[in-house]
């Protein structure tokens, strides 16, 4: 399966299970700026040693992206989430599967 396929399929993924996709292999990554694609979750994730064992979190609460994406991969929808924490936002959850995304783009294509 190539890259192109594997994103195209992570998309019919995420909106099955979230109600929304990426239109684009680019929007999975970040967004197309001039000649290099800028990785938009880069503003949201953040990851500091002291918190969290290092793990990547979001705007620095405690919070981790991988939380997130078990929540997402048990069934509960971006709505749930988001009631369940209010500190959360729809671009949070957005940017937990864009870095998700770059994850897997970058362990794939290192191999």
């Amino acid at each position: 399966m190539s890259q192109t396929e594997r994103y195209y399929k992570i998309d019919r993924l995420l909106k099955d299970r979230i109600g929304f996709a990426f239109r684009s292999p680019t929007a999975v990554c970040g967004v197309y700026c001039g000649s290099e694609v800028y990785m938009a979750y880069k503003d949201i994730i953040t990851i500091e040693p002291g918190k969290r064992g290092g793990k990547p979190c979001i705007r620095g609460l405690r919070i981790t992206v991988y939380d997130v994406l078990e929540y997402l991969a048990s069934g509960m929808s971006q709505e749930e989430i988001l009631r369940d924490f209010p500190d959360l936002t729809a671009d949070d959850i957005k940017a937990c599967l864009e870095y998700a995304a770059d994850r897997e783009r970058r362990l794939t294509s290192s191999a």
